[in-house]
């Protein structure tokens, strides 16, 4: 079978959880036999052309903007104008597989000139990040969201969450959905070379204090600020002994006036951007992991943390808790409740076997339900069904 993928980041560009997607499903698929080619936006010093572990990855240029929606028209045209010079080279294509509302324009273009079959991966909804519409720009973005999702043969979700979501705020037939969760390799989160554990440690903590961290996009919907209120509750029943590592890019502003204001400025630590080399390094040293998001349509930060072999305790709006099973791989809270997010991180941190039962079991969940290799498998099995659908 031959695949052209669309896709506004593909490494070394990595915007989101996109990237991380596309770059370790495809792979996958090749080893199955299929040929993929992947279309994308130029980045840095990146060839324009290369293989990337069997994927024939192009890069196209994007004229600048006015705006951030004139950038992603002139992308998808850009996207489009090459992939009929590539179709026109190399042939018909078997279909198309295009990631979310970004690229759809260029998808939609492709499948009324080419007569291809368009499969579309909603990762998720503007309707879900906002609960509701409620701007110019969301509306905008929720057309586009629906443009894709009426044209696409066949529509792929990452939780049986957001098949519900896809199907209530776009207008799409349940039928039309199917369900492949997201994977990770668990080999990938390296275990880092011997170094000295509590001199690292030290450089976010003191020797008796537990760490407690938060990875990811400072975002709202990540609900960074929950966990900020239930900080003063946790640090009173740990006497003091406990300290909160907040690791990612964004505008910390206000949740660093918010820690300033409740008087934990002591107790937290923003440590911005960090690598993955750091973070590896990082993991081996933290005791539990948080992640309170208000809207998550998947997670696979938590499975990061599996791979780590961290302790996860995560709020149970959207695909978090299919991901994380309560009481077995992680523990899971009430959504936007500090003291619900408070009592979840005193479980971990004050009952050691506990957690590392949780962490067990977590580990063994990874190959279990998010193997990779599987879940190509399920997309194979997809992209078999629309091409016996075409033809007959």
């Amino acid at each position: 079978m031959k695949v052209l993928v669309l896709t506004w980041e593909f490494p070394p560009r990595v915007v989101g959880g996109i990237s991380r997607h596309v770059g370790e499903l495809y792979p996958e698929l090749v080893k199955l036999g299929h040929q993929v080619h992947l279309i994308t936006v130029e980045f840095g010093e990146a060839p324009r052309y290369e293989e990337v572990d069997g994927i024939a990855v192009h890069r196209v240029p994007v004229a600048a903007g006015d705006n951030f929606f004139h950038w992603i028209a002139n992308m998808n045209q850009s996207m489009g104008e090459h992939a009929g010079k590539l179709l026109a080279n190399d042939g018909q294509f078997d279909l198309v597989h295009t990631h979310d509302w970004l690229v759809g324009d260029a998808a939609i273009a492709l499948q009324q000139r080419f007569q291809m079959p368009v499969i579309a991966t909603i990762h998720a909804t503007e309707f879900g990040r906002y609960n509701g519409i409620y701007t110019s720009d969301q509306a905008y973005i929720n057309g586009k969201e629906r443009a894709i999702a009426h044209h696409a043969w066949r529509i792929i979700v990452c939780t049986d969450y957001m098949r519900r979501e896809v199907e209530r705020t776009l207008n799409v037939d349940w039928n039309k959905i199917d369900v492949v969760y997201n994977g990770i390799r668990p080999e990938k989160k390296r275990q880092p070379e011997r170094h000295d554990h509590r001199q690292f440690r030290r450089n976010f903590a003191n020797d008796d204090e537990k760490i407690v961290y938060y990875v990811g996009r400072l975002t709202h919907e990540k609900g960074v600020s929950v966990l900020i209120h239930a900080a003063p509750k946790v640090i009173r029943a740990m006497n003091d002994k406990v300290k909160f590592v907040i690791i990612g890019s964004g505008n910390s502003d206000d949740l660093k006036r918010q820690v300033w204001d409740l008087g934990i400025w002591h107790k937290f630590y923003f440590t911005g951007f960090m690598s993955d080399q750091d973070l590896d390094r990082f993991q081996t040293i933290a005791d539990c992991a948080v992640f309170p998001s208000l809207y998550e349509p998947f997670g696979i930060v938590a499975l990061e943390s599996f791979a780590a072999r961290v302790p996860v305790v995560v709020s149970d709006t959207g695909g978090l808790p299919e991901v994380v099973r309560h009481n077995r791989t992680g523990v899971v809270t009430w959504t936007n409740q500090p003291d619900s997010l408070a009592w979840g991180i005193l479980e971990v941190l004050t009952k050691p076997e506990y957690a590392r039962r949780l962490v067990n079991s977590a580990y063994q969940e990874l190959f279990r339900r998010f193997d990779w290799a599987q879940l190509a498998r399920q997309t194979e099995a997809v992209y078999g069904r629309v091409l016996h659908e075409k033809v007959f």
